[in-house]
Order: C-alpha cells, then sequence, then structure tokens
C-alpha cells in the first residue's frame, strides 16, 4: 500500500525519470506539464506531494485510446515554482480553470487523485460547464472522524495557545506550536515548510461534501479497499453523495489503486468517458 506522499521507491518502480515535460505560465507563475496523445481533451491533477510523474503510468494506457493527455505539476509541486503565498483549494481550483484557459480547453474530462479530487468535488459543483465527466480516485475532501482523546487534545491546545497569544506570549506560543506539530503532525505536514506547510493547513481544514452533493457533472470513483489514508467508507459516502455517481472499488489496493490497477483503471475509464 502507499502512503499518501509518494515514496521516492514508489516513483522509481514506475520508471518516470525520464518524461516529455515541457512549461508554461499560468497565473504568472512557471509551470510544468505533460500534454501527450491525440483525441478528445483530458485533464489529470495528481495527489499531494506528488507530480505529473505520478500520473504517467496512467496517462500511458490511456492516451493510445484516443485522448490528448494535460497534466500539469500544480504549484508547489514537482517542476512548478510555489504559489506567492498560501492558497487554499479555492485558489488551486482556479488555477486548474486558468490552466485550461492558458491551453485553450474549454470543455475536458478530469482525472484527480487524492488532492486533486478535491479539486475535482469544487470544479464539478462550481464549474460543471467546463467538465464533460469526471473520475476521481481515492478523492481526499471528506473530514475523517476524529477520535474522542484526539478531539480533546486539539482542544486543549487550542485553547493554550490562544492564552499564550492574548498574553503577548509570542515566543512561548510558537515554542509550543512547534512542539505539538512535530509530536502530533502527519507526515504530509512535516514534509513540507514555509508558503506549502501554510497552504496544507488551509487545505486539509476545508470539508468539500457540501460541494460533493452540487456536483453536476457524471462522476466516476475508484478506490482501493485497503486505503488507510483516504478509507474506503469515504468512497462509499460521496458516491451516495454526489448525485450521479458510480463507484469501483480495487480489491487489495491502497491509496495510489490506479497506479497498482493502472491498465485496468484506463480501461475502465475509456469506457466511462466514451459512453
Amino acid at each position: 500500500m502507499f502512503p499518501l506522499r509518494p515514496s521516492q521507491e514508489t516513483v522509481s518502480q514506475f520508471g518516470i525519470e525520464q518524461l516529455p515535460v515541457t512549461q508554461v505560465d499560468v497565473q504568472g507563475i512557471h509551470s510544468a506539464q505533460i500534454v501527450y496523445g491525440e483525441g478528445q481533451p483530458v485533464v489529470l491533477l495528481h495527489g499531494w506531494g506528488a507530480h505529473s510523474g505520478l500520473i504517467w503510468p496512467l496517462v500511458e494506457r490511456f492516451a493510445p485510446l484516443g485522448y490528448r493527455c494535460y497534466v500539469p505539476d500544480m504549484p508547489g509541486f514537482g517542476q512548478t515554482a510555489a504559489p506567492p503565498q498560501a492558497w487554499s483549494v479555492f485558489d488551486y481550483a482556479a488555477w486548474v480553470l486558468a490552466y485550461l484557459d492558458t491551453n485553450g480547453l474549454e470543455r475536458v474530462h478530469l482525472f484527480g487523485h487524492s488532492f486533486g479530487g478535491r479539486l475535482g468535488l469544487i470544479l464539478g459543483a462550481e464549474h460543471p460547464e467546463r467538465l464533460i465527466k469526471m473520475a476521481l480516485a481515492d478523492s481526499a475532501g471528506l473530514r475523517p472522524k476524529a477520535s474522542t482523546s484526539g478531539s480533546l487534545r486539539l482542544k486543549t491546545y487550542k485553547a493554550a495557545l490562544g492564552v499564550l497569544r492574548s498574553a503577548g506570549l509570542k515566543t512561548q506560543a510558537e515554542r509550543l506550536r512547534d512542539w505539538y506539530s512535530n509530536r502530533y503532525g502527519s507526515a504530509d505536514y512535516k514534509a513540507v515548510t514555509g508558503v506549502m506547510r501554510e497552504t496544507f493547513i488551509k487545505v486539509v481544514n476545508e470539508d468539500l461534501l457540501p460541494y460533493a452533493t452540487r456536483v453536476k457533472v457524471s462522476t466516476l470513483l475508484f478506490w482501493g479497499d485497503q486505503d488507510a489514508d483516504t478509507p474506503l467508507e469515504q468512497g462509499k459516502l460521496l458516491e451516495q453523495t454526489i448525485p450521479d455517481a458510480g463507484l469501483v472499488v480495487w480489491e487489495g489496493a491502497g491509496h495510489y489503486s490506479y497506479l497498482e490497477r493502472a491498465a485496468d483503471t484506463a480501461r475502465v475509464i475509456d469506457h466511462f468517458f466514451s459512453q
């Protein structure tokens, strides 16, 4: 099973060191992209901490079926510069729309994995006129259930932090924040610094279930039944919530289920998009 943030071992396993990467300016950000194949336009969005290379194994199998695949490195990932300040998931969704405009794409099919799925939920609800159909793999965007002890710990931490800040004890407040982050922060949080760490906080704290209820395009969900980062129960909830959605479960697969079952995923998406 793959972790939420891909390891170098994952990168090496799928042989994605040499790729047909080009550059394009989007919203003033020098951005890397892969454009490959001929046919119907499809934009494929990677997950948090990943890059276009981890979409490439799917593109290799999918493009020959009659698709022109556009795979950007989103700001702060791969070979694309970080955003100028901390971004929310809505800022990233706006960047995707600008990416479509930059490439002259009026309407596209969309594939999104994990963090890319968050953007799909927003775009499917707010800008369905830009999408034809959508496929999401192990999508993030739903707030996980918090344990009682975890909720109490977080409440206590926030209260203590508030007291220190209101008392003007800035240094002590920063020390408490650093200690709490190092002790209880996720691997994804610890893996980034500066503007991307602040971006991560904004992104993960946004519950997109209300957007799922308003998705107006046909959506196919792919999920690994062994996904420990966005568990299958979240996929089932999205299937129930998105008005026109179906769910494909890959047995034995984890959070990167579309990679573990790349050929099967490409075949099923092609069938879905072509109907």
